[in-house]
């Protein structure tokens, strides 16, 4: 293999797998010296890939980690795998990856090819995800447009619906999206409405970036996340929860939102007390999902959804004979 180009591509792709690889066989495989392998892995080592050699008889050469993360090379498999995975966290705001798998998914699909994307997609259309929360889950490839264009500085137009049904198109400058653990959100500013605008993702549809570029505007006080604080608070007020757990408090916040982090008030039972925006149907989806015994005090619309709600799962359950 004379192309030297294509060769060490061949040669990070044998080392990327996980094994210890002798100079004679890499040099076998790739139809070369074994002087010429140690100029590659010098080159490589060049390019910021850590490969480390063992020295003796049956010494080689393997790829370990290093102090940053190289590009890597996958093969069809892989990619599929990967951008499957990413769809899902990304699509349903997975606390703690959410933005994390935005980025890379967007990355990722930019150089898919078309016969990868096709597959994705397939395998993509005939899973279907447990998921939690309201089910106000995202199609990732609205994600990744929008992500596209915050990253790019591109003015966006899609079309959206608001809280009360009403359909509107908007053009906007993107600036960021934000994740709440449940739900996204993008922070634009509407030409339109010439005034900042707070978008929930999941009432998109047909997001396409128009290719106009423009200077990023000063964000009102405070940044993205705050201004969309705001914007929620003014949405919807914030309600005092306050919910007694009959399980240790670590057992109750791994199962919770970060921002609802209850209290220990004993070694098997603990009480939450949050100011939060959530919405009651939320809160009570959530609570139940904790898998323990609770008392919710307040907020009393809370506490009237919940005993309606366990009112008609009761009911709903046929009486065994």
């Amino acid at each position: 293999m004379t192309d030297t180009p294509a060769r060490l591509l061949n040669l990070l792709s044998l080392l990327q797998t996980p094994r210890e690889w002798p100079g004679s066989e890499l040099a076998e495989r790739l139809e070369v010296s074994p002087r010429t392998i140690r100029r590659d892995i010098d080159r490589l080592r060049e390019l910021g890939y850590p490969v480390e050699a063992s020295k003796g008889a049956v010494g080689g050469y393997r790829l370990v980690a290093g102090t940053a993360m190289p590009p890597l090379l996958l093969d069809d498999e892989e990619a599929v795998a990967i951008a499957v995975g990413l769809r899902a966290g990304a699509g349903h705001a997975i606390e703690g990856v959410e933005e994390a798998s935005v980025r890379a998914l967007a990355k990722l699909e930019q150089v898919l090819p078309s016969r990868l994307r096709h597959r994705v997609s397939t395998l993509q259309n005939a899973t279907m995800p447990l998921t939690r929360g309201d089910g106000a889950t995202v199609a990732p490839s609205t994600l990744t447009a929008l992500a596209g264009a915050v990253t790019g500085q591109e003015r966006l137009r899609f079309g959206y619906r608001a809280g009360d049904g009403t359909e509107s198109k908007r053009l906007v400058e993107p600036y960021r999206l934000v994740s709440t653990g449940h739900r996204w959100y993008l922070v634009a500013y509407d030409l339109g409405r010439e005034d900042w605008r707070t978008f929930r993702v999941d009432r998109v549809s047909d997001p396409f970036a128009t290719g106009a570029r423009f200077t990023p505007r000063e964000l009102p006080e405070g940044g993205a996340a705050e201004y969309m604080t705001r914007s929620m608070a003014r949405a919807q007020p914030d309600v005092d929860l306050d919910v007694d757990f009959a399980a240790p408090a670590e057992f109750v916040a791994a199962r919770l939102p970060s921002h609802l982090a209850p209290t220990a008030t004993g070694p098997d039972t603990c009480r939450l007390r949050s100011r939060t925006a959530d919405s009651v149907e939320w809160l009570a989806l959530r609570l139940a999902l904790v898998d323990c015994d609770f008392t919710v005090h307040a907020p009393d619309a809370l506490v009237t959804y919940v005993r309606d709600l366990a009112a008609r799962l009761a009911s709903s359950v046929a009486s065994v004979a």
